[in-house]
């Protein structure tokens, strides 16, 4: 099967005076606030469409606009591009859930799915009212995806009486066209993959070396196995392209120092409140530090494990990711200016080819010192 090829959909423009910036403050932590943008949301959609790709990401955060309104804008924007539509578990009740994935994907003629997640930060997800921590917000979503997956699929009212939900013949007028994937589940916990090998199609695999992926995609699909079932991979990747590959080492260091300064300065104060740092604090990755040293050691992260190269050097690293048994490669780029398009062309085209990864080659990684 053909490598799928994903890219995003974001409510509103990154916020940036100048396309530098914009493509800077892509790897620094986002703010809170998040405009809903139709023009632009329908633009990105467009563009993700004619510029190659199978489908796009519309993320969620507990202060962004609702992620299936503006999956919906995009899908009407296009008629060939998939959207996958970031959902939490805990903030509606999994049968009203799976009527809104239905509804969506038959306006779409069958181009919707639903990555589900848990919330990766227990400060985030507060906002939202659900004080649960993480652990009993896996248990939860085990019997949240149970119930999201009956919506979908049975033809006959049902009941459930759980630990978490409780319904009464619960039934559905509309379901999704047949077809063979609509939920998606990522998490690199024994738990996260339990749940993906026993209600998903696709699992997300964490981002990581390359042997560490190979271990988690054989867990992952031995995990589906036991259920009688199969899993397609999604891995995303963070991009910086350049025609050569020294010309993007360039440019990540320069994206890195923009990136810091812009998020530091006078008035970005806000960005000290981003769910990044949130996750990156409750995960003790950072401690009681002032905030520009913590949106400082989130942009070097960030950029740490981007694909930094020219769409050539770039494909043999994604080539790699598919022989280890990726399927879906989410395509994580900043696109602000026409060589920007052009560069992510160049690189869908190269992914399209049918290349062999040749294992002589480097990896290459963004230069230290920015």
């Amino acid at each position: 099967m053909e490598l799928d090829l994903r890219g995003g959909v974001r409510a509103a423009p990154v916020a940036g005076d100048t396309p530098g910036e914009r493509q800077a403050l892509r790897f620094a932590p986002d703010p809170p606030e998040r405009d809903a943008d139709p023009a632009y949301v329908a633009r990105s959609a467009r563009e993700n469409e004619e510029d190659g790709l199978d489908s796009a990401l519309v993320v969620q955060s507990s202060s962004w606009p609702d992620p299936w309104l503006v999956g919906a804008w995009a899908l009407a924007a296009t008629s060939r591009l998939r959207i996958a539509v970031a959902h939490r578990t805990g903030v509606t009740a999994p049968t009203a859930a799976a009527r809104s994935l239905a509804t969506l994907d038959r306006l779409s003629g069958g181009r919707a799915s639903a990555h589900v997640i848990v919330g990766s930060s227990d400060t985030d997800v507060a906002r939202d009212g659900d004080l649960l921590p993480k652990a009993d917000r896996y248990r939860r979503a085990g019997e949240y995806l149970e119930l999201f997956r009956r919506g979908l699929t049975e033809r006959q009212g049902f009941d459930h009486r759980g630990e978490f939900y409780q319904v009464r013949d619960a039934r559905t007028g509309v379901w999704p066209r047949p077809r063979g994937e609509l939920i998606s589940f990522g998490g690199s916990s024994p738990e996260g993959v339990r749940l993906a090998a026993r209600y998903a199609e696709v699992y997300a695999v964490a981002p990581g070396p390359l042997p560490t992926t190979r271990r988690r995609i054989a867990e992952a699909r031995a995990a589906a196995a036991e259920h009688g079932r199969t899993l397609r991979i999604w891995r995303h990747v963070t991009l910086v392209l350049a025609r050569t590959d020294d010309a993007a080492a360039d440019r990540a260091r320069l994206i890195g120092r923009d990136a810091v300064r812009l998020s530091t300065a006078p008035g970005a104060a806000r960005r000290a409140d981003a769910v990044q740092l949130d996750r990156d604090r409750e995960r003790g990755l950072t401690g009681a530090e002032p905030d520009h040293e913590r949106i400082t050691a989130a942009v070097r992260r960030s950029l740490a494990g981007a694909f930094v190269g020219s769409p050539e050097t770039v494909a043999e690293r994604i080539g790699r990711l598919r022989t280890a048994g990726v399927d879906i490669v989410q395509l994580d780029v900043a696109v602000e200016t026409d060589e920007d398009r052009e560069l992510r062309r160049a690189l869908v085209a190269r992914l399209r080819s049918g290349f062999v990864p040749s294992p002589a080659r480097g990896s290459s990684h963004p230069r230290r010192g920015w």
